[in-house]
């Protein structure tokens, strides 16, 4: 019988959620990541070429020190995340699967990448996730009490027995918005697509990272 947690699960997913059922497996930082988010960064660079407008290092292994799943969070900026058509046989092609299609928060995509595990998070063009995103990562480069703050509440999150990953980093929202409402960052202010206009969505937890 399913949940309603899983069926709440499902309902953003392509395909059936996991149920993971055990801690979550935590590494020291390994000073090789950057080097192979800029592998798979020209790799999405190549196969998307002037449909890909941004691209991040984003999630807890985009900061030095910190330690993460050994996941690489990458976040692609397109001109309209909802339209998958102009991305995502491209992406495909390139190695990656799409798993997540959030169409109420943000027209969020979500691919994976397995040779390195790669989280690709794809949003349009001036969406303030982005943004907010990118604020928070750099608050953790810069301030080293924050990001020691992070890192003791994920690792005792991640001693704890979680039935869906989700649920582990749904946990961390607290923190994350207690350590995001001291970064500094502005607001985008451009014109943005319909996937992007709800400034109430909460900040995205790096997937499960």
């Amino acid at each position: 019988m399913t949940s309603e947690r899983e069926a709440e699960l499902n309902a953003v997913r392509v395909g059936k959620v996991e149920v993971h059922g055990k801690p979550i497996e935590l590494v020291d930082y390994d000073p090789d990541w950057p080097a192979l988010y800029e592998r798979e960064a020209e790799k999405i660079r190549a196969a998307l070429g002037e449909r890909a407008l941004g691209l991040e290092h984003g999630g807890p292994t985009s900061v030095p020190g910190l330690a993460a799943k050994p996941i690489i969070d990458i976040v692609l900026t397109v001109a309209d995340s909802a339209d998958e058509d102009a991305y995502v046989p491209p992406l495909e092609a390139a190695g990656y699967e799409l798993t997540i299609r959030e169409r109420d928060w943000y027209e969020h995509r979500a691919l994976k990448g397995t040779d390195p595990r790669v989280n690709l998070h794809v949003f349009s063009d001036g969406c303030p996730e982005i943004v907010r995103m990118t604020a928070f990562r750099d608050r953790l480069r810069t301030n080293p009490a924050d990001r020691d703050l992070y890192e003791r509440r994920k690792r005792d999150l991640a001693r704890r027995t979680w039935t869906y990953t989700q649920d582990y980093a749904d946990a961390k929202s607290e923190v994350v918005e207690e350590i995001i409402a001291r970064a500094e960052f502005v607001k985008p202010k451009a014109a943005r697509p319909r996937s992007c206009l709800d400034p109430t969505l909460p900040l995205l937890d790096n997937g499960p990272s």
